[in-house]
């Protein structure tokens, strides 16, 4: 698959996340939506950068993600743009997860959605909150990348 169609399948990215968060493994969830919300994604409808990813009674549950409901959207229904919506997984990573956050207290994030055979998956990132001196050495690493590449495109003729 090619990067150009990779990226039409994206949806949403949370680019916070990769700040605030050290990613150390990474899940594909389906995720529960309703036919409004659907049509809300597919125009691009949606925010994840304040989600979190929670679970309950053996259940993983996404929160804090905003699906826009469309003007279209029918009568007969009352959007709830920021209702908690269930993932789905399979058991064995749903005990994966459940080991992580509870005995290493790790967090669960939403990292981005994105369409595959026709189905809305969310990737959650199993992470660990970064320190502020980690912070800075990432910005830093950042900028030091950034300009490394400016000086090697200036110095080609």
């Amino acid at each position: 698959m090619s990067k150009k169609t990779k990226n039409n399948n994206n949806i949403v990215l949370n680019k916070k996340a990769s700040h605030e968060y050290q990613f150390l493994e990474d899940f594909e969830a389906g995720i529960v939506l309703e036919g409004w919300e659907v049509k809300s994604l597919r125009a691009g409808k949606v925010n994840i950068t304040e989600s979190y990813v929670f679970l309950k009674g053996n259940e993983v549950f996404l929160s804090g993600m905003h699906i826009t409901p469309l003007n279209t959207a029918s009568t007969h229904i009352t959007p709830d743009p920021i209702r908690v919506r269930k993932l789905l997984m399979n058991r064995q990573e749903i005990n994966q997860l459940i080991g992580a956050v509870e005995r290493k207290g790790l967090t669960l994030i939403a990292r981005s959605m994105y369409w595959k055979s026709g189905k809305v998956k969310v990737k959650v990132i199993l992470a660990k909150g970064k320190k502020l001196h980690d912070k800075r050495a990432s910005e830093k690493e950042k900028d030091w990348n950034r300009d490394k590449q400016r000086l090697l495109k200036n110095s080609r003729y």
